[in-house]
């Protein structure tokens, strides 16, 4: 399997656009495609899976480790066989995390020996441009960059920049994406549209994958990939399930990393997919419940009319089912939630508090929570690496576990952490070092074990 990189100066550059048309080019071709995204994003890899028909997983060096990232690319197949492990870089190629470059595209590259191409949106620059891009290959060393691409940028514009930027820093152009209607996807307070609210989504794809063909130089491209090293991935269960556990999975909860169901799945659960919105039951015989994120607060009304879904989940709650409720998902634990407009509706009311808009990012980016006592996944004394992004806040966000953020001299109380809960803001990640995964199936079993006696 090879592996290629792509990345940028800055956030807004097309990537995620120009990463989908040459998954699709690459598919068009009988290429196998394997999508990865740096970071702890979750929208982007939404549209990396429909444009590869196959999950897309997140590479993290903060919430993984090295070795979990290792683990994540050999669980995807992709440093097996033939095809292309593409990987979209988060941010800026060199921005990590606590103003240095630790966890970011550039290390990731670094750590995985995996070259870079940047993709560049050229706006009123000529050798300028090629400056910036003589600035960026010597920061570190080495850079991994191995080419350029260009975004929104036409022909014309991309035939005249190509002869400056190879001149003057050696770098190859292998072609542009021009401006087109079908690489412009409208964005809201966490980011793009999600895939499923985009009716044409297929045909975008097919459109940018036909213009980004004739616009570049594919062949080039796919020969910068780099082999991976062959690793094997871990053994999938065979036997029978040790529990079945419920995964709220609709248009309000959608932000679930592949490998946190993996993780569940080789842990010995059964997943018993369910919509909040939609079910007026949660799925049959489950052991324990799996809240993600996502966006409640757009479907704060529908949410509410629910009130079957409502009771079901605070019955379970309350009566001990274990549970992981992150973000989203912990705000509909709450008693109410305001919608965008700032109407409050009712939820499901397992937990005190209610949640509310703000108008600005609340607390942004990695940090670690530290555990004061024993709970539901984690023990006294660990230490787990998390992430937040959210605009919405709660009266009352918990108290159980002691967040810290890396770099600076900040630390709160935040969660709510028991025996057979963990519910807060902060995003987990089950490829990491702490089995996160076993202890929620093993805390699922037991339960299912107590309620059939």
């Amino acid at each position: 399997m090879k592996a290629l990189m792509l990345a940028a100066m800055q956030s807004g550059s097309g990537k995620t656009a120009v990463t989908c048309a040459l998954l699709a080019a690459a598919r068009r071709r009988g290429l196998e495609v394997h999508p990865f995204k740096t970071g702890p994003d979750y929208i982007d890899p939404m549209f990396h899976t429909k444009a590869a028909g196959r999950p897309s997983r997140n590479l993290d060096l903060f919430l993984q480790g090295e070795a979990g990232v290792r683990r994540t690319l050999a669980t995807a197949g992709a440093t097996a066989g033939e095809g292309l492990a593409l990987i979209e870089g988060a941010m800026g190629y060199y921005d990590g995390m606590a103003g240095g470059t630790d966890a970011g595209a550039w290390a990731v590259a670094d750590a995985l020996g995996i070259p870079a191409v940047l993709v560049l949106r050229p706006e009123g620059q000529g050798v300028t441009l090629a400056a910036q891009l003589y600035g960026m290959l010597h920061f570190r060393s080495p850079s991994h960059i191995a080419g350029v691409l260009f975004s929104g940028c036409k022909a014309s514009l991309a035939d005249y920049l190509a002869p400056i930027v190879t001149r003057e820093t050696s770098l190859p152009v292998l072609g542009t994406l021009p401006p087109c209607d079908a690489a412009k996807f409208d964005s809201r307070h966490l980011g793009l549209q999600t895939p499923g609210e985009i009716a044409d989504l297929d045909a975008r794809f097919a459109a940018l994958a036909e213009l980004f063909e004739q616009n570049s130089d594919l062949d080039k491209l796919l020969a910068l990939a780099a082999d991976l090293p062959a690793e094997h991935p871990a053994q999938t269960r065979t036997d029978s399930p040790a529990c079945r556990i419920a995964v709220a999975r609709d248009e309000a909860f959608c932000f679930t990393y592949a490998d946190n169901l993996d993780a569940l799945q080789e842990a010995g659960a059964e997943l018993c997919f369910f919509s909040p919105l939609h079910d007026e039951a949660l799925p049959k015989d489950c052991g324990a419940l799996y809240l993600c994120g996502g966006y409640p607060e757009l479907h704060a009304e529908a949410l509410a009319r629910n009130a079957p879904m409502r009771q079901a989940v605070r019955q379970a709650v309350t009566s001990g089912m274990p549970t992981v409720a992150e973000c989203g998902g912990f705000l509909y634990l709450g008693q109410a939630l305001e919608d965008t407009g700032g109407k409050s509706f009712a939820m499901a009311g397992a937990l005190p508090g209610e949640g509310y808009r703000t108008d600005r990012l609340r607390r942004f980016g990695y940090l670690k929570l530290t555990a004061d006592t024993d709970s539901l996944l984690l023990r006294k004394g660990e230490t787990l690496p998390a992430h937040e992004f959210h605009y919405w806040e709660a009266r009352q966000p918990g108290g159980d576990l002691t967040a810290h953020k890396p770099g600076r001299d900040k630390s709160w109380q935040c969660c709510f952490a028991g025996p057979t809960l963990y519910a807060g803001f902060p995003h987990l990640h089950f490829g990491g070092s702490l089995p996160l995964a076993e202890r929620f199936v093993a805390a699922a079993a037991t339960y299912r074990q107590r309620k059939a006696e």
